[in-house]
C-alpha cells in the first residue's frame, strides 16, 4: 500500500520535501468548493507536490445546491491556473455535505458533476464520502467510481465499505496531526486513475 497525505488552507505551509522523505506517495490538496471559493494555498500545494514527486491529486469540496457543471469549471480552471494536469494527476469530489437537500438531489449533484469531470477533463473523478453519508443513499449510482473513504475508526487499510461500492481505492484512516491516507495499489496503479493526455497533447 502507498501512504498518502491530504491538505487544505487549513494546514497554511506544508514542507512537501519532508512528507516525501517520510515516504508520502501521493496527496491530495483542496483547489476549490462551489463555484466562487479558491482554496488560497492550492497552487502552493500543487506545486510542491509535483517538485518532490508525490503522486498530485486536486479535490473540490462538493455544494449540492450549485450548479454541478459550472462548480466543475471553476474547479478546472483552478486546477489550470496552478500548472494544469499532467500524466498520472488526479481529481476527487469531496461529497461530505447535503446542503439540506434529500439524498437522490444530492447523489443526482454528485453524478453530474463527475459526468462533467469526464467530459472536459478526462479524467474518472475518485468520490471521497465518509460512511453514515454514504448510507444515507448521498452516493447512489456512483458504485463506478473509486472510493476514498473516510473511516478513522477503522484499522489501517481495512475499512468498511458502504453501498453502492464493493471495494474501496483510498482508505483516509487518521486525521491527526494531518490527513492520512493509504491507497491499495502500486503507484502505477494509482496514477492509472489519473489524467492521460490524448495524443495531441503527447505530440
Amino acid at each position: 500500500m502507498l501512504n498518502g497525505i491530504d491538505v487544505s488552507n487549513w494546514q497554511g505551509v506544508v514542507d512537501w520535501g519532508r512528507h516525501a522523505k517520510a515516504g508520502v506517495s501521493f496527496a491530495f490538496a483542496k483547489a476549490t468548493e462551489g463555484v466562487t471559493f479558491t482554496d488560497p494555498w492550492f497552487g502552493r500545494n500543487w506545486t510542491g507536490m509535483r517538485e518532490s514527486w508525490i503522486v498530485c491529486g486536486a479535490y473540490h469540496f462538493a455544494r449540492p445546491s450549485g450548479n454541478p457543471e459550472a462548480q466543475v469549471g471553476h474547479f478546472l480552471r483552478a486546477v489550470g491556473q496552478a500548472g494544469g494536469l499532467h500524466r498520472g494527476d488526479l481529481l476527487a469530489l469531496d461529497l461530505e455535505t447535503n446542503d439540506h437537500l434529500p439524498a437522490p438531489r444530492v447523489a443526482r449533484f454528485a453524478r453530474r458533476w463527475c459526468d462533467a469531470v469526464i467530459a472536459q477533463a478526462g479524467v474518472r473523478p475518485v468520490v471521497y464520502t465518509f460512511l453514515s453519508f454514504a448510507r444515507g443513499g448521498n452516493c447512489a449510482g456512483l458504485e463506478g467510481y473509486p472510493l476514498w473513504i473516510a473511516a478513522p475508526d477503522h484499522p489501517r487499510g481495512r475499512p468498511e465499505v458502504p453501498v453502492p461500492w464493493s471495494n474501496w481505492a483510498i482508505h483516509q484512516h487518521s486525521n491527526k496531526p494531518v490527513d492520512r491516507n493509504v491507497f491499495r495499489g502500486t503507484r502505477a496503479d494509482l496514477t492509472s486513475l489519473g489524467y492521460r493526455p490524448r495524443r495531441s497533447e503527447d505530440a
